[in-house]
């Protein structure tokens, strides 16, 4: 399998059509867990603009909530300091730890589901009209218009952290103030321009057979071994569905799988979860899941997992 880029595959253009919510989580044993809804939290009382650049939102949410589909009209960043969440729009799920990010464009449905009880902070930034992303020049723009996670540095988590939270509606913020989340947002702007993509994404098909599948897969990636196992449930024949693979997704099943595989031990990683033991949860010996990470990611599994913070570029 050739690596695959360092960016997510996925298109995240906002489309017409309404994306079924992701798929439900298992508790120890398969049986599901109950899932718990809730709507995105007063987005029009966090209005980013060209004075407050950068506005910043906290919620606390336990494991296995989503938080239903919306879009907004400026761009967003999500991260939680403590817990994973996973994010999905129609043409994709991502997974994201506490040590990466996700970049969502302006206009891009979504729905965010806590695969951990996790702080969920989102930060809405200003997009002048026709620009896109973190203030990057023109010619950077067109890695922004689609959904990215980025690798959050110590720096970046501290800017978070610190940027005030409080909604319109209530008294206005002091010139002080002002002062100081403006200083704050340049610096957000910065790190995140600097922060480097990484593959943390899934793809997901349009056509009902086999988005039935890929859930399930996401679901439990683990249960079967064979494409010709996961088909059954499917009213489709194996053949039919690694045509399916091919032709909706551009990769074969075990490609695809192993990308569920890597989000799946992101996850684990996130949870302080040894390595020996995340490879032997997956099924794979600890050298034949170190050799699939680097083959797949160009990274060893360390850097990859979050688990190792990058290395410092020297000018």
């Amino acid at each position: 399998m050739p690596n695959p880029p360092t960016e997510l595959a996925a298109p995240a253009e906002p489309g017409g059509e309404h994306f079924a919510a992701q798929a439900v989580s298992r508790a120890p044993g398969g049986k599901p867990r109950g899932m718990s809804y809730v709507d995105s939290l007063t987005p029009e009382l966090f209005v980013p603009t060209a004075a407050r650049p950068v506005r910043a939102k906290l919620r606390w949410l336990a494991a296995d909530t989503q938080v239903m589909p919306h879009s907004h009209p400026w761009a967003q960043v999500a991260i939680s300091t403590t817990g994973v969440i996973r994010l999905t729009v129609n043409h994709g799920t991502y997974i994201v730890p506490p040590s990466r990010a996700l970049w969502i464009p302006p206009g891009v449905e979504h729905a965010v589901t806590m695969v951990e009880d996790a702080d969920l902070r989102t930060l809405y930034f200003h997009q002048p009209r026709s620009r896109c992303g973190p203030g990057v020049p023109r010619d950077q723009e067109d890695a922004w218009r689609q959904c990215r996670v980025l690798e959050v540095s110590d720096l970046l988590r501290a800017l978070v952290r610190e940027m005030p939270t409080a909604p319109d509606g209530g008294p206005a913020i002091s010139p002080t103030d002002l002062r100081r989340e403006q200083h704050l947002s340049a610096l957000v702007h910065d790190e995140l321009a600097r922060a480097a993509a990484v593959k943390l994404g899934v793809d997901l098909p349009q056509d009902k057979r086999l988005r039935h599948l890929c859930e399930a897969v996401l679901a439990d990636p683990t249960r079967h071994d064979t494409l010709a196992d996961w088909a059954q449930d499917t009213g489709a024949s194996p053949r039919t569905v690694a045509r399916l693979f091919r032709s909706e997704l551009g990769s074969t099943f075990t490609q695809w799988r192993q990308q569920v595989i890597l989000a799946k031990a992101v996850s684990l990683a996130a949870g302080r979860m040894p390595m020996g033991q995340i490879a032997a949860e997956l099924g794979y010996s600890a050298s034949a899941f170190s050799a699939m990470v680097r083959k797949s990611v160009g990274q060893p599994p360390g850097r990859f997992l979050g688990q190792q913070q990058p290395a410092a570029v020297v000018p």
